[in-house]
């Protein structure tokens, strides 16, 4: 059978009793060892791809949340959509790409979670002083704030996201972690547990620092983003962008309704 490609053939040169030339061996370097069918090319991601998708996760976690809030489902609820927030959170850490269908599954768990507990604080450390306000407006107000003030941190340099600060940070984190854990396992044996959730000023100093390693994560998001956007990273990476994004912003919430909650009882 004649082979297609010349430097192979009698007629190039490269025969028994012919030895290659330097052209046709550099040739045959270069060549590709399996010439497929060609990949359909993926555009590069940009900061519009991860605001939209950002919204749209933090749009379904909102409505889920709403509608969680309104019906006023009980904890049974809350519990299962922690549950299953968690374990699509772990999938879409571990999996080597984010799929959007289980980013906005972990949205809409998180929303379920989030308003059936935002509603449970809402009424038992409700205040009677218009000025006040809501303890859950009063959250949304301060992660928002959270989120503007790391944001321009970053932007403005203030913060400069390096390995060492990404090794201090991923390390607060598991240790914070690890911390709820130890507490909620010693809170089987021991009334209280070890007092980082009883409203004392253990549990004051505890969630300051959640929300502290907290916003140090959204410094993390920043960079991934705009790291991403500088090095090509495909469109599709815009949503491992958007789950990062959320599940920083679901963390810091969440402290600040219960650092809130102790300052109400």
């Amino acid at each position: 059978m004649r082979s297609s490609n010349p430097i192979l053939t009698r007629e190039g040169g490269f025969g028994r009793g012919a030895p290659p030339t330097a052209d046709q061996l550099s040739q045959m370097y270069n060549a590709p060892s399996y010439a497929g069918p060609p990949l359909a090319a993926e555009r590069r991601m940009t900061l519009d791809d991860v605001v939209l998708r950002t919204a749209a996760t933090l749009g379904v976690l909102i409505v889920v949340g709403a509608g969680a809030w309104v019906l006023d489902l009980g904890i049974g609820f809350a519990v299962i959509g922690a549950l299953a927030g968690f374990v699509l959170a772990m999938i879409n850490i571990f999996k080597r790409k984010v799929s959007p269908p289980l980013v906005l599954a972990y949205a809409a768990c998180e929303g379920l979670f989030l308003g059936v507990i935002s509603h449970y604080f809402n009424t038992a450390f409700s205040s009677g002083n218009p000025l006040v306000g809501s303890i859950v407006t009063q959250a949304v107000v301060g992660t928002t704030l959270a989120f503007v003030g790391m944001l321009a941190a970053y932007s403005l340099r203030v913060i400069r996201v390096n390995q060492k600060f990404m090794k201090f940070a991923i390390g607060a984190g598991i240790a914070v972690v690890g911390l709820m854990f130890v507490n909620l396992l010693a809170g089987l044996f021991i009334p209280g547990g070890l007092g980082l959730r009883s409203g004392g000023t253990a549990a004051i100093i505890f969630s300051l620092v959640a929300i502290g390693v907290g916003c140090l994560f959204l410094a993390l998001d920043f960079n991934e983003i705009e790291t991403g956007v500088q090095q090509g990273a495909p469109v599709s990476y815009a949503w491992t962008c958007a789950f990062g994004l959320t599940l920083s912003l679901v963390w810091i919430y969440l402290e600040i309704l219960r650092l809130l909650s102790y300052f109400r009882d």
